[in-house]
């Protein structure tokens, strides 16, 4: 006979660094998004020219996702049109090692 009044058990919840890591990472742009930003401060249009697949809707919505995980800063300047640049944080800094790693394991094994 079951006890009415037990409260059911959460769920076992297990950490994984891996997913963690990847829910920062986002979608298939920002790994492209990233690799530009590597070689310093871009503004939009350089990005969009850099990765001419990505439209400009994805590219917004890559960029605001990675700006709320705290990989990059965005700074709006009021000049008309306003510029707006994107620059890597340090948090956005460390994904570095990752991002060649991949770029090794491609060169290998694709």
């Amino acid at each position: 006979m079951s006890n009415s009044n037990q409260v059911p058990k959460a769920p076992l919840v297990i950490e994984c660094n891996i997913e963690k890591t990847l829910d920062v990472l986002g979608g298939k742009w920002a790994f492209l998004v990233l690799r530009e930003l590597f070689g310093g401060t871009r503004r939009f249009g350089e990005l969009q020219r850099s990765i001419p697949a990505v439209s400009p809707r994805a590219l917004t919505s890559t960029l605001r996702h990675l700006e709320n995980k705290g990989v990059l800063e965005r700074t709006v300047y009021p000049t008309v049109p306003v510029t707006v640049e994107y620059t890597l944080t340090p948090k956005g800094e460390d994904l570095h090692g990752i991002i060649k790693n991949m770029k090794l394991w491609a060169a290998k094994w694709t």
